[in-house]
């Protein structure tokens, strides 16, 4: 049986169906385009009008193309996707029909030296109609039928479906594999009370949730390293305040369409802006000059120019001492840190082994203040790192311990030795990028009032993406471009930060205990890969599961086994799609789950590969929230119309499973399970009224409707509600206009300031608290062990794994996308016009001549793990030896149902296994989206055939 048989319209009042409506409306605008169906009316020819501004003739037939701007009513919405757009749009509805959506451009003004915040909006936004009543709306529960991925499917009643569920669920709790059961949604910035929906349920179940922003490789991990925080940015209008801007391998006038104008007004204030991009990319050719070095070495590149500052005496040298680790001193023959305890520093320290020395202008040892040791956990105010002496850079001595003299250097020594290997030669050589060029950007950042680098996703795709990352930031740390309004290092991937924190946190995770996993660890220990790892890798990796640094679920019950997971909920994201090693994925990961649940509009690739589908409501069909770092404000999501066909929002959706779960449970005559893990009882027979119960008041059946939920975020959240304070941000607020936060959460570094755009860093480079890492300042060196064994403890370049897919000549590339957000309007007519209309690779010129290969070909991308049959576009402004594919193409876009993520095997960095310090991990733990091993999709290897030839 096709799709196309199971979707039945639901017809409107009139009898007319949404369906039918569309459609007559194209046959309306096509005949009303060729005139045809005016003929007997007697129009005979269009009539010149003299002065249409003054006076213009009213002519009936112009109504058809009135109406198109006429309305019934407007709705306040936006899109759930992970763009960091978050974009209020106003969505017309006529007839019962979403009609048409436009920016609704009424987010108020904080400052008026700033540009308009006014519209935000891209080609995507401008478009989500067509989803709404798209072919590709799944509108009824749905049953595979045939074999994963085949797309046979039977349409089933809601209850048979809930039914299905939850006896499934039931068996796998009362079985004792509650956390055998996963649920994976992305993101909750976009759409908080959709994430929270499936979440609630998991958590109430002893389930577990999975990361998101480390699977990406978004998350960039060298800021939890060297700064202990998950990513805090600027608002991008600050980025007008900047005098001088690198563009870092963020192609911000692709990915960042809402906000490119901050940096394209930058420029017309004066700013100067850089570009670093190995391709001569959309932003790059804005930019008043651009460099390109070779991929994967960025690293090489921001040490080089690291090199000049401190080389130059560009440094700003009150900031290191400081702000940061480069007084402390490290043991030449350990590579520790010395420690206060063992030179008599600390006596009085809460924890003598965590505080560590400096030493003045006289010489004399010093105790540095702030350090962990002399805190109460990572974030503790109430402590300072302010100096009351003048601490030495520059120290290379011997001291005495408890132990006898040891010879002992500060942080700085050790780094500019670091640096001093970074000579114009080899940065050259390593970049190929000029070194007068790159020398004069670094001097020229250095003496800026005001610099920032805006970092991106082009720098996080590599295996040693750490490094970049601290490299980069380096940079700002050096020149003391922290704190101040047009400085800062911005990363924007991912709607990464949720500013009502709290509200979202307790409505998510309402019994405070949660069962978190690290996706690419899961996914990696589950497929198979790790059998196949090299065996350092493999090894540190069991290390750190053994050591509890790092969490796997099932985890290993008490005579040693460990079960599969059997149960995966997919809401909000399409897993299947973006996982990298999806070959092992599909082979070995995907046969373990007994069932798979997508919640979804649209039949993606999650979909096809999954069990059961569940209709969800469209963006412009239900109520949330919306909200991003790259601005100050929160609007909503509220229902223009009505679901479409038998689709329901994620809220309910999840609550009537709830409710299922709890009505069979009690006709089983199940008994609550004892969960193994934390002090909690799992009831199934209560779970219904636990989920829509307000834990925080006590309120039963407080959060039956999805707009009650919004609402809880707003009321439970400093940011909307502030303890202080008698302001309180509500639905009504931000239905009637975008709302400026009132304040900032404690997992903000800065708090929100009237008339100022939003800068991080505050709270420790104007206020002097404690960074929240091991040593109280930014940390540049990593004394844990596996950092130290691999010569990691400073930031350093190093070549990625070589032959990773095989020994192949082209570098496999797969960035983001202009004509999409993920995998979101990949199949989207409009954004498909706007481009090839299918699957695509870009080659170099050269690299394509070379391969006998034109513009249009179809051709295959191979490597060792296997092909894609694609389009051949060539593209001049690549560089020679790089094949690009823009992700998220669909599986079933390809013609043997294999997708970019083909070509790219799935790999992990000892270094982001690790736990900091060991005993307490209060620097660097896991915790989902925070710290965690990141997805790598670079560093592979491919070539590029004429379709029909032979790989061999």
């Amino acid at each position: 049986m096709s799709r196309n048989d199971l979707t039945d319209d639901e017809g409107d009042s009139a009898g007319i169906s949404r369906r039918d409506f569309v459609r007559g409306l194209g046959a309306a605008s096509l005949l009303g385009a060729t005139g045809l169906s005016f003929a007997d009316d007697g129009m005979d020819g269009l009539e010149a009008v003299d002065d249409p501004i003054g006076s213009y003739p009213y002519r009936d037939w112009e109504d058809l193309y009135r109406d198109e701007w006429d309305w019934d009513s407007v709705a306040r919405s936006t899109h759930s996707v992970n763009c960091t757009g978050s974009c209020s749009w106003n969505v017309y509805v006529k007839d019962g029909q979403v009609w048409r959506e436009e920016q609704a451009g009424d987010y108020p003004t904080f400052d008026e030296s700033l540009p308009d915040p006014n519209p935000r909006g891209c080609q995507k936004g401008a478009c989500y109609t067509d989803y709404v009543n798209a072919d590709q709306r799944v509108l009824h529960p749905l049953r595979r039928t045939g074999e994963r991925g085949d797309g046979q499917w039977e349409r089933i009643s809601w209850d048979e479906a809930l039914t299905e569920i939850a006896d499934h669920v039931i068996d796998e709790v009362q079985a004792g594999r509650y956390d055998a059961i996963s649920g994976f949604t992305p993101i909750p910035a976009m759409s908080p009370v959709s994430f929270a929906s499936g979440s609630r349920l998991v958590n109430l179940l002893g389930g577990v949730s999975h990361s998101f922003y480390d699977w990406y490789s978004d998350l960039p991990p060298g800021q939890p390293i060297t700064w202990g925080t998950q990513t805090d940015n600027a608002e991008s209008a600050d980025w007008h305040n900047a005098d001088y801007i690198v563009a870092w391998g963020s192609n911000i006038n692709v990915t960042r369409i809402p906000d490119a104008k901050y940096f394209l007004d930058a420029g017309y204030e004066g700013a100067k802006r850089v570009g670093i991009f190995t391709d001569y990319s959309q932003t790059a050719i804005h930019t008043d000059e651009w460099l390109s070095p070779h991929g994967g070495s960025d690293t090489a590149l921001a040490l080089g120019m690291a090199q000049t500052i401190v080389d130059e005496g560009l440094h700003d040298e009150e900031h290191l001492k400081e702000q940061t680790d480069m007084p402390l001193l490290v043991r030449e023959d350990t590579g520790k840190f010395l420690r206060a305890s063992e030179v008599g520093l600390a006596e009085d320290a809460d924890d003598p082994d965590k505080v560590f020395v400096m030493v003045d202008a006289d010489g004399t040892l010093r105790r540095a203040p702030g350090s962990l040791g002399e805190r109460d956990g990572q974030k503790d105010y109430s402590a300072s790192i302010e100096l009351d002496f003048d601490p030495q850079l520059s120290v290379e001595r011997s001291v005495d311990t408890d132990e006898g003299s040891v010879a002992v250097r500060s942080v700085w020594e050790n780094l500019t030795d670091e640096l001093s290997q970074y000579t114009p030669d080899l940065v050259h050589e390593e970049t190929g990028v000029g070194e007068n060029t790159y020398q004069r950007v670094a001097r020229e950042f250095a003496e800026a009032d005001a610099a920032k680098i805006i970092h991106g996703k082009g720098v996080n795709d590599w295996y040693h993406n750490d490094l970049g990352n601290r490299a980069i930031q380096l940079l700002v740390t050096l020149t003391g471009n922290l704190g101040d309004p047009g400085t800062g290092l911005d990363h924007y991937v991912g709607q990464e930060k949720i500013w009502s924190f709290h509200g979202w946190k307790v409505l998510s995770f309402p019994t405070g205990n949660v069962r978190g996993v690290p996706t690419t660890l899961w996914t990696y220990f589950h497929a198979g890969i790790l059998d196949n790892t090299d065996p350092d890798t493999a090894e540190k990796i069991r290390e750190s599961i053994d050591k509890g640094w790092m969490p796997v679920y099932p985890e290993e019950r008490d005579d040693g086994s460990r079960p599969d997971p059997s149960t995966m909920f997919v809401w909000r994201g399409n897993y299947f799609n973006q996982a990298k090693g999806n070959v092992a994925l599909e082979e070995q990961l995907w046969p373990k789950l007994d069932l798979v649940v997508d919640i979804n509009f649209r039949m993606d690739s999650t979909a096809m590969y999954s069990d059961i589908v569940l209709p969800a409501a469209s963006h412009y069909e239900k109520h949330d929230l919306s909200e991003t770092d790259m601005h100050t404000y929160v609007h909503p999501f509220t229902p223009a119309v009505e679901p479409l066909g038998e689709a329901k929002t994620d809220w309910e959706i999840f609550r009537l499973l709830a409710e299922k779960i709890q009505e069979r449970a009690r006709e089983r005559g199940v008994e609550p399970v004892e969960d193994r893990k934390f002090d909690r009882t799992i009831d199934l027979t209560t779970i219904y009224d636990d989920y829509v119960r307000d834990w925080e008041t006590g309120e039963e059946q407080g959060l039956v409707e999805d707009k009650a939920a919004a609402e809880f975020i707003l009321e439970h959240s400093e940011e909307t509600n502030p303890e202080d304070s008698d302001e309180q941000i509500t639905f009504d607020d931000i239905d009637e206009q975008p709302q400026r936060f009132l304040t900032a959460g404690d997992h903000w570094s800065s708090d929100i300031k009237d008339g100022e755009a939003y800068v991080p860093w505050q709270d420790y480079v104007h206020d002097k608290n404690p960074w929240p890492t091991f040593t109280g300042r930014q940390q540049y060196y990593i004394d844990h062990d596996w950092y130290l064994e691999l010569g990691e403890e400073l930031p350093t370049h190093k070549e990625g794994p070589e032959n990773t897919g095989g020994d192949y000549p082209l570098s496999y590339n797969t960035p983001h996308g202009r004509w999409s957000i993920h995998s979101t309007w990949r199949d989207d007519t409009k954004m498909l016009r706007l481009q090839r209309g299918e699957p695509v690779v870009y080659l170099n010129p050269e690299d394509a001549e070379e391969r006998d290969i034109e513009d249009g070909d179809t051709v295959e991308v191979y490597n060792d793990l296997g092909s894609v049959e694609v389009q051949a576009k060539i593209y001049p402004s690549s560089e020679p030896g790089t094949v690009r594919h823009f992700f998220s193409w669909e599986k079933f876009q390809y013609p043997d149902r294999d997708n970019f993520n083909t070509l790219v095997p799935m790999y992990m960095k000892p270094t982001q296994l690790v736990q900091y310090p060991e005993d307490t991990g209060e620097h660097l733990h896991f915790f989902p989206n925070y710290w965690g091993p990141t997805g790598v999709n670079s560093d592979v290897r491919v070539d590029v055939r004429p379709s029909g030839g032979d790989t061999e």
